[in-house]
């Protein structure tokens, strides 16, 4: 399986040897064999086709654990970063050129923790999105617009794996091979769409977007904590996601193969008054249910005894949700829903969805409270600080006004008609 392009490799990644239709893969692991794939992509020309595989599910950390590259004129390379370790030849020689991913926010993070980091990028999923593919997936994309099957299986595999089966390298490989073919189509559609300068923008804010600080304590995204009544049971539920924490980043396993949430918030519920009766609940579950219950226990006790205990809702920048402003603020209701409506309509003429026509957030959180004094003006200047692209801005802004005019002007009028 390949395109039409050279996909020629190096010795030093493949063997001559075929299996199922494609080269045996190497991955490559020496310091020896990095510095002559660096040499080799330097050699290649045009975009790079990029991609990462780790082991979410399986591991605790969400590092590399495979990074495959792909360059016309130099061929495919496949990396592994734990061998390997420093990566900064690599980024030297290849930083400044177009580097093409799929999904690219699902990678540029443990891409740059290995010292990877590009200054342009060309995203294929999210420039699909953009142009209108109603459905986005590698395998979809690749299928519909390259006309190739590209089989998905190995995408949930445990890719801390040693050594890697070579089917799955073949997975592997053939996900970069294609990339740069694709991004040819895309940029194609794009164009032809008369939509290049904002998928540009995209991208840009794609690649300059920071790492948000986390809003809420991690014990709080606990699945099901919001179930969980009392400051005592919410306490325990605060103590059992700390202890699984830690001791799934000590051994580097994903914290649900422990314990479930369903677990921890069941025991949380339960207060069992007892380590025996904590084993014997039924849905305490999971491979360290039992042969970690001193560490479960001592997480009970330690919340039990707590001088504080948390509030189930932290204060701060949250607004409700939309299903409660008919009560608690109607003006508000009535501008998103106009708004929405609006937005929605727009998105569709310009065939494009209607969360990368506006971020859905930023148009509640202007709705909830306008800027003031309110013009179109005070309102691009409100969605510009909470990131809304130019693009954005200039095809949402003059839409979003109105839409509040009229709703704020509807209101009057049901006023008025009213007394």
């Amino acid at each position: 399986m390949s395109s039409t392009n050279d996909h020629s490799v190096s010795p030093a990644t493949r063997s001559d040897t075929e299996e199922a239709g494609h080269k045996t893969v190497a991955v490559i692991d020496t310091r020896e064999s990095y510095l002559a794939a660096v040499e080799s992509i330097s050699g290649g020309n045009g975009p790079l086709a990029i991609d990462a595989e780790r082991a979410s599910g399986f591991r605790y950390s969400q590092r590399a654990y495979l990074i495959q590259i792909f360059r016309r004129g130099a061929g495919t390379f496949l990396f592994d970063p734990p061998a390997i370790g420093d990566f900064a030849e690599l980024n030297d020689a290849i930083s400044a050129e177009e580097w093409v991913l799929h999904a690219a926010s699902q990678d540029l993070a443990c891409l740059r923790e290995v010292g990877l980091s590009p200054s342009v990028i060309f995203d294929t999923e999210l420039g699909a999105r953009l142009a209108g593919l109603p459905r986005v997936g590698l395998g979809t994309v690749v299928e519909e617009l390259l006309g190739i099957h590209l089989a998905k299986e190995h995408s949930a595999a445990d890719w801390s794996t040693r050594p890697l089966p070579q089917s799955w390298l073949v997975y592997a490989a053939l996900d970069v091979e294609l990339l740069v073919d694709l991004r040819d189509a895309v940029k194609q559609l794009l164009e032809q769409s008369g939509k290049s300068e904002l998928a540009r923008q995209e991208f840009l804010a794609e690649l300059t977007r920071g790492h948000r600080a986390a809003k809420v304590q991690g014990w709080r995204r606990l699945s099901g904590v919001h179930s969980v009544r009392g400051p005592r049971n919410l306490a325990v539920a605060k103590e059992l996601w700390e202890a699984r924490d830690r001791y799934a980043q000590e051994i580097d396993t994903a914290p649900g193969r422990l314990v479930p949430d369903s677990s921890l918030v069941a025991a949380a519920k339960a207060l069992p008054e007892s380590k025996r009766a904590l084993a014997a609940l039924r849905e305490f579950t999971g491979r360290a249910s039992r042969s970690e219950i001193d560490r479960w226990w001592a997480a009970i006790e330690a919340g039990l005894a707590a001088q504080e205990t948390p509030v189930l809702r932290m204060p701060g920048d949250v607004i409700p949700p939309p299903r409660s402003w008919s009560e608690r603020n109607p003006a508000a209701d009535r501008r998103l829903k106009r708004a929405r409506a609006d937005v929605t309509t727009l998105a569709g003429e310009r065939n494009i969805p209607v969360e990368n026509m506006l971020t859905p957030e930023l148009l509640r959180r202007v709705a909830w409270a306008p800027p003031e004094p309110f013009d179109e003006n005070t309102l691009r200047a409100a969605l510009a600080e909470q990131g809304a692209r130019e693009w954005q801005l200039d095809e949402t802004v003059g839409v979003i006004f109105r839409a509040f005019v009229e709703a704020d002007q509807a209101s009057e009028d049901s006023d008025e008609a009213a007394s």
